[in-house]
């Protein structure tokens, strides 16, 4: 079954009574499938997720019953919340059914991140109000050992099955994983939680808690992580694969066309993903070089560019550096905020550095929590200065507001909708709305000079470039070398990015593809907006219309958008 997000047939209840039947059979499709994604939420204690493949068997079983019961309801009205609703719920079955058949479980890893970090990112989310908190934080902490044997009896299904991820990726996280096995307990980022407790425990329980967390690390997750280390250096390691594409693998071209198909919420295969980007390099290219005329300089692009990544005035000297001109920029993108949104959100957002045992993993975005009271929060890395400040307002754009933040904050609000509603996914509208945040920028004034434009360009051909070279890795055979030069060639990005990128495309293909097909889309429907409004035409309400209704696949966002213009040219 190829997923589809096609629109349902659409009829009017004839009694009200009906209706009424209709929306609580729709609500309990709803809550059923909140329960089962609850249960693989690491979020969601007090224990971790069950990742056995006997239980995914059983959630993709639920999954396809919930499936033909949503089916089988009468239509909901045309243009009511309860009709999205199961547009986008007929789509998230149907993608999660279809990828059960690849058993994608077998590699809960990518280059820089994975399964074990899962409980590092509960502890940055997690907030202690009372000592029962607290000792539900410190159970879990030992029932972490657990978590890893299972997802560890996944890996040597992979290793049994041949699915498993190229050397490289499997090198690169043994060291992510020694890293965490050497890091003394009292320094687990695990302990985040105990180190700010309530003043409604008392100073002596404090410390007693704060004590019983560190032995929880020391006794139960120190000897799970060297675990871990053993068996990545002695079982997975030597059958890590040689070929770096996912073509490679057994069924890997059908699993890879789902991935685009998954990743992008289109019906675009790799080769028109590969064409795509093809023309969006040749586009890009131009208006680079239109950018550095602007900008004094003669010669020739490539020149430019090495000129850019030696020039030490558009470095900073430190991370602390770099932290201030962010958030000067941050606090400046926000003073513009209200003239291009109508609706903005309430929580607030950050910058903080990653820990250490996180370093490997990207620099972006991390979900806050209003319930917990957790800002949104920019994520930079210990080596983030390195890169040039002429892109740092298309980052914090990107990242921060109105990029990430601003979309995330404004759906975690909408607590009308269903939680599935709310999450940071699908990739290809949470990227896509996070690239077309830098090109606002442009309209917004938040470039000042032509290096800053440069930098923003540079950034598009680096999505730009994804589509080459993701499609080029996992469907045409290239190798490390034919991907790298896309970058280093037509970006200003380091060499230590490009390297760092490429290993990125080559562990989790097709993931990147989303972001310059999503930020396509909606650019086009901005114009398609402007063309059918014209003077009726408000940005403010458009941004809001785009954002209102949460996350969505691209094919259901044009549909919206439809809706919004036939309802914005009445009269």
């Amino acid at each position: 079954m190829r997923f589809s997000s096609s629109c349902l047939l659409i009829v009017l209840p004839l009694l009200g009574t009906t209706a009424g039947a209709e929306d609580a059979a729709l609500g309990k499709i709803i809550a059923a499938e909140s329960a089962l994604e609850r249960q693989t939420d690491p979020k969601d204690g007090p224990g971790w997720p069950d990742v056995s493949k006997a239980a995914e068997d059983q959630r993709i079983a639920a999954l396809k019953a919930l499936h033909e019961r949503l089916a089988a309801l009468p239509p909901s009205p045309a243009g009511t919340e309860d009709e999205l609703t199961r547009r986008l719920l007929e789509w998230r079955l149907g993608v999660r059914i279809e990828a059960a058949r690849f058993d994608e479980a077998r590699i809960p890893f990518d280059n820089g991140d994975g399964f074990f970090n899962t409980g590092n990112y509960a502890a940055e989310t997690t907030v202690i109000h009372s000592d029962a908190d607290a000792l539900a934080w410190i159970a879990r902490l030992r029932a972490l050992p657990a978590y890893f044997d299972q997802q560890t009896e996944n890996l040597r299904r992979g290793i049994a099955g041949g699915f498993v991820q190229p050397r490289p990726t499997a090198a690169a996280v043994l060291g992510i994983l020694r890293l965490a096995a050497e890091q003394p307990a009292a320094d687990s980022p695990l302990l985040a939680p105990l180190k700010h407790l309530p003043a409604t425990i008392p100073p002596e329980r404090q410390a007693a808690l704060r004590a019983e967390g560190r032995a929880a690390v020391e006794e139960s997750v120190k000897p799970a992580q060297r675990k871990l280390v053993s068996f990545f250096e002695h079982d997975y390691l030597p059958h890590a694969r040689a070929q770096l594409g996912a073509s490679s693998l057994p069924d890997g071209r059908a699993w890879y066309a789902f991935e685009v198909r998954r990743s992008t919420t289109t019906e675009m295969t790799p080769d028109e993903v590969f064409a795509l980007g093809e023309r969006e390099v040749a586009r890009i290219h131009g208006e680079m070089e239109n950018a550095m005329r602007s900008s004094g300089f003669a010669d020739t692009l490539p020149q430019f560019i090495a000129a850019l990544r030696t020039d030490k005035r558009f470095y900073a000297p430190d991370l602390e550096t770099y932290i201030e001109k962010a958030s000067e920029i941050g606090k400046r993108i926000d003073g513009l905020l209200p003239a291009w949104f109508g609706r903005l959100p309430r929580l607030t957002w950050t910058i903080r550095v990653k820990p250490p045992e996180l370093e490997a993993s990207s620099s972006g975005y991390d979900l806050g929590d209003p319930e917990k009271g957790a800002p949104g929060t920019v994520v930079v890395g210990a080596h983030s200065y390195e890169s040039p400040l002429f892109g740092l307002p298309a980052w914090i754009l990107h990242e921060g507001v109105p990029g990430h933040h601003l979309q995330i904050a404004l759906g975690q609000e909408r607590t009308d909708l269903p939680a599935f509603r709310r999450k940071d996914e699908p990739t290809a509208y949470v990227e896509g709305w996070a690239l077309y945040a830098e090109q606002l920028g442009e309209e917004m004034g938040v470039y000042r000079d032509a290096y800053e434009r440069f930098g923003r360009l540079s950034f598009e051909m680096w999505r730009a470039c994804r589509l080459e070279m993701d499609v080029g890795i996992h469907w045409k055979g290239w190798s490390r070398e034919q991907a790298e030069s896309c970058l280093r060639d037509n970006t200003a990005l380091p060499e230590t990015a490009v390297v760092r990128e490429t290993q990125r495309y080559i562990a989790w293909p097709a993931q990147a593809l989303a972001y310059k097909i999503g930020e396509l889309q909606f650019v086009a429907e901005r114009r398609r907006a402007e063309a059918a409004l014209g003077a009726r035409f408000d940005i403010r309400a458009f941004h809001d219309a785009v954002l209102d209704d949460g996350p969505m696949p691209l094919s259901i966002l044009h549909q919206q958008i439809s809706r919004w213009i036939e309802a914005q040219s009445r009269p």
